[in-house]
């Protein structure tokens, strides 16, 4: 499953599977929610780069027509070919390439949570308690530019969970259960009593399971758009989405991501979202090329799936003892975001405000759901950021989590 993507990142997200690269002539815009189920990838190795369909299940071609009302076509079109008779790597590009450092002020660690499997932990050092940062299936790397800025208040730490970034990536353990046990047996390597739990999208689940089994190991939880129900759709709280093929056309489409250098990259996420992802998580997610250019993605489709769709699982906040924070993404009022689209017809906006409504009936129902559990718990609401908060909103959540840490009992 993925959430809020555009049709150009579902055709990127396709790649990876085929023998050539996926292009969008869909001509849909907007961003939607795909999720393709009872399909099988399999892979030629344990992870290996080649992917086909499974002869077993439905093949990906069929469940993109099927299950989202698309089709995967061949296609051949005339290219112009540039030959270079000869190119030499200036010795500077080499040594820049080469000398990469992360800027970010912390320590690195492998630490044993089985006898196979080491996971990396990021530790920035600071006073106070504990501050353990999770995500979901991207690595700790992910905060490297809003951690120091805590280290005055919290002792941070970041756990990269198994199958993602330099961790280990073993076949199983992907279930939130498994997860929660590698977090504890990160905590206990770092002789880390009780800590602060931060969980940013799904890895959420792994802070509910942690409460509920190991309460006692807690100060407190904080949930960045992570106490949500993965197993919850639009429609099971009577609002469902429109057909993607009614919405309008966006006034600025998203353009294609600059892959010819991390910088560039992060300068062209900057222009299209505000925000980027820090260079070492991007280095973490994809090869580099000898030229410097990003090559192929990293993350294995296989673990992916394990970690946000096989392992899904319907929250349980009712054993939950220790405070809870719980800041979401929200959008801007309804008015505010039809400017951003070209509406040509009372259809498609009747589709776009059924969106809309559609995404707020399910943060309105996870909120409820938690509140029902957790009567205590801070609900924060960020107007118009992204799902990744954290680099979209930093100074917001920054703020929040120093008042909510401000109010526990140690």
């Amino acid at each position: 499953m993925a959430r809020s993507v555009t049709m150009a990142d579902v055709a990127s997200l396709l790649t990876p599977y085929l023998d050539r690269p996926v292009i969008d002539r869909s001509g849909l815009r907007g961003a939607f929610d795909v999720d393709l189920e009872a399909i099988e990838i399999k892979p030629k190795g344990p992870f290996g780069p080649s992917y086909r369909p499974s002869d077993t299940k439905e093949s990906l071609f069929n469940a993109i027509v099927s299950q989202l009302g698309l089709s995967l076509e061949k296609a051949t079109a005339p290219i112009e070919i540039l030959v270079v008779e000869h190119a030499e790597k200036p010795v500077e590009a080499q040594g820049a390439q080469a000398a990469w450092r992360d800027p970010s002020p912390h320590q690195v660690r492998f630490i044993d949570v089985e006898p196979s499997v080491r996971l990396e932990v990021l530790d920035w050092g600071g006073s106070g308690p504990p501050l353990v940062l999770l995500a979901c299936y991207i690595s700790a790397h992910t905060y490297d530019e809003i951690a120091p800025k805590l280290t005055n208040q919290f002792h941070v730490y970041g756990i990269t969970r198994r199958g993602i970034g330099a961790s280990d990536k073993p076949a199983t353990g992907y279930a939130v259960q498994q997860s929660a046990n590698d977090a504890i047996e990160v905590l206990n390597a770092l002789n880390v009593q009780k800590s602060i739990l931060v969980g940013h999208s799904c890895a959420g689940q792994i802070l509910t399971m942690v409460a509920a089994r190991h309460s006692d190991r807690l100060l407190g939880l904080v949930y960045l758009d992570g106490a949500t129900d993965p197993t919850m759709t639009a429609a099971d709280v009577g609002s469902p989405t429109p057909d993607p093929t009614t919405l309008p056309s966006t006034i600025k489409p998203r353009s294609a991501p600059d892959h010819t250098s991390f910088e560039a990259l992060r300068v062209s996420q900057r222009r299209d979202r505000g925000w980027a992802f820090t260079e070492a998580e991007l280095r973490q997610q994809f090869a580099t090329n000898p030229d410097g250019s990003l090559g192929e993605s990293l993350l294995s489709p296989t673990i992916r799936r394990a970690i946000t769709v096989d392992a899904r699982v319907k929250p349980d906040y009712s054993h939950i003892r220790v405070p809870v924070l719980a800041i979401y993404q929200k959008d801007p009022p309804f008015e505010q975001v039809r400017a951003n689209f070209l509406i040509r017809n009372e259809q498609e906006l009747a589709a776009l405000r059924q969106e809309h409504a559609a995404t707020r009936a399910l943060y309105v129902r996870w909120q409820r759901d938690l509140l029902a559990a957790v009567p205590t718990a801070r609900i924060v609401e960020l107007e118009g950021a992204s799902l990744y908060m954290f680099l979209s909103n930093e100074a917001d959540v920054i703020r929040e989590v120093r008042t909510f840490a401000s109010t526990l009992q140690p």
